[in-house]
């Protein structure tokens, strides 16, 4: 058991994806209890001690030796020009398994349709300093400002364009803006300030923790899958079986037949299953995976 001097303070992200974050670490193993009105969640592991705070902050608290650890967005890290060590990535975002985009984005009716087109023009943004970094990437001169939000109703009112983020881009078609560009692709990291990647402790439950993370990420959208068959049938059936490796064939107690078993991605098993029937597989399983380590 860890003793005092061996906790790790790890910081959890407030808002939109908290929720994607705690169903993550169930996967990976941990449960995560969050009360809506502490910034303290419980976990089940007495050498991680958890704080709920806003993606936007954690960088920073990290940098500074506040926590040792946190979950936050590749963006926000990049944004706040945080100094910390990149763990992993967590490809993950509160919605889909696609990251999260940056994007340029004005009225349908603009006649802004590329970088150029911004000179001398007001922009509204989160992300000022991405958004300046991008500007001066394609030397274009314009005035960025903050938004606390709403950023998507401030066009064509009280700046010309806007630099949001978006997953699916249903918001900013609800608000009839176009994308004119991608600044920057985002998802979740994993990151520690150098001094806690430096101690030996802190650093090997950074790196267990990021394995089983990434473990339950890879496991997110495969199944595996279990069937029996005659020794006759067993190459048509592994010429239609998919694999990360090799299928995993076994002999059963009964002569002439075989136990395969095989990882696959979801989507497709509703028409491998048929298929694998009509090759005289029996017994067939299909059962959810939690965790995937290559």
């Amino acid at each position: 058991m860890a003793n005092a001097e061996q906790n790790l303070r790890l910081g959890f992200p407030k808002g939109s994806l908290q929720d994607a974050c705690v169903n993550l670490f169930a996967r990976a193993g941990w449960r995560i209890t969050v009360d809506s009105r502490s910034y303290r969640p419980q976990i089940d592991d007495p050498a991680i001690e958890p704080r709920l705070l806003r993606a936007q902050e954690i960088s920073h608290y990290v940098q500074d030796g506040f926590l040792d650890a946190g979950i936050t967005g590749r963006d926000w890290t990049a944004e706040n020009r945080s100094d910390v060590r990149v763990v992993c990535d967590l490809r993950f975002s509160k919605a889909t398994s696609a990251p999260a985009r940056w994007v340029l984005a004005v009225p349908n009716d603009s006649p802004i349709h590329t970088p150029n087109d911004l000179a001398g023009k007001r922009i509204a943004t989160e992300a000022v300093n991405l958004t300046r970094d991008y500007l001066a990437k394609h030397g274009v001169d314009a005035h960025v400002e903050f938004s606390w939000g709403a950023t998507e109703v401030k066009v064509p009112e009280l700046v010309d364009a806007i630099v949001d983020i978006t997953e699916t881009g249903s918001s900013l078609r609800a608000n009839n803006l176009r994308i004119v560009d991608t600044i920057m692709e985002s998802y979740p990291q994993l990151i520690a300030n150098h001094q806690a990647w430096s101690d030996s402790w802190k650093r090997e439950k950074l790196e267990s923790l990021a394995l089983l993370l990434q473990a339950a990420l890879e496991a997110r959208d495969r199944v595996g899958i279990k069937l029996n068959c005659h020794r006759q049938s067993l190459q048509s059936i592994l010429e239609i079986l998919p694999a990360l490796r090799k299928p995993t064939v076994n002999e059963l107690s009964e002569p002439g037949w075989v136990a395969v078993e095989t990882v696959a991605e979801e989507h497709i098993v509703r028409g491998l299953i048929p298929g694998l029937k009509k090759l005289g597989a029996e017994g067939i399983i299909e059962y959810p995976l939690n965790k995937l380590v290559y």
